[in-house]
C-alpha cells in the first residue's frame, strides 16, 4: 500500500503546504501605524510649538508695548525738564527785573523823601527857623538822604537839588 501511495502520489503531485501570507501584511500594517503615529506626534509637536511661539510673541509684543510706553514717558520727562529749565531761566530773569525795579523804586522813594526834606529845609530857611533847619540837615545826613538828592536839575540855568542843599547847609551853619 505504501507503494501505491507513492506511485499514486507520483502521478498526482501533492500541493505543497500553503505558507501563510499573513507574514508580510502585519509588518506593513505595523510600519503604517508607526508612520501614522510619528506623523501625529510631529503634527502635535508642531501645533504645540506654534502655540508656544504665539505665547512668546504675545509676551514680546507686551514687552515692546511696555518699552514704547517707557520711552514715551522718558520723552515726556525730558520735555518737562526742558520746560522746567526754561521756566527757571524766565523766573531768574523776572527776579532780576523785580530786583532792578525794586532798586529803582527804593531809589525813587529815597530821592522823593530827600526832595521833600529839601523843600522843608527851604521853607524853614525862608521863615528864618535856623534851629529846625539844623535838625532837618542833621536828619538828612543821618538817614543818608542827602546823597539821594539829584545832581542834575534837568533844566538849564536852574540849580540842582544837591547844589541847593549844599548852599542852604553852608548858609545855616554859618549862622
Amino acid at each position: 500500500m505504501k507503494l501505491n501511495k507513492r506511485s499514486a502520489g507520483a502521478a498526482e503531485p501533492t500541493p505543497p503546504a500553503e505558507e501563510p501570507k499573513t507574514g508580510k501584511k502585519p509588518v506593513l500594517v505595523y510600519i503604517m501605524v508607526l508612520f501614522i503615529v510619528a506623523f501625529l506626534l510631529m503634527a502635535m509637536s508642531f501645533f504645540m510649538h506654534q502655540r508656544s511661539n504665539s505665547e512668546a510673541m504675545g509676551q514680546l509684543t507686551n514687552s515692546v508695548n511696555a518699552l514704547q510706553q517707557v520711552q514715551a514717558t522718558q520723552d515726556q520727562n525730558v520735555r518737562l525738564q526742558e520746560d522746567l529749565e526754561t521756566a527757571q531761566n524766565q523766573n531768574s530773569t523776572l527776579q532780576k527785573q523785580v530786583e532792578s525795579a525794586n532798586g529803582s523804586r527804593d531809589q525813587a522813594q529815597a530821592e522823593s523823601s530827600a526832595l521833600l526834606s529839601l523843600y522843608t529845609l527851604q521853607q524853614q530857611y525862608a521863615n528864618g527857623d535856623y534851629a529846625s533847619c539844623r535838625q532837618t540837615i542833621q536828619s538828612l545826613e543821618d538817614t543818608g538822604l542827602a546823597a539821594s538828592l539829584p545832581t542834575d536839575s534837568g533844566v538849564t540855568g536852574v540849580t540842582s537839588p544837591a547844589q541847593r542843599y549844599q548852599q542852604l547847609k553852608e548858609a545855616v551853619m554859618s549862622k
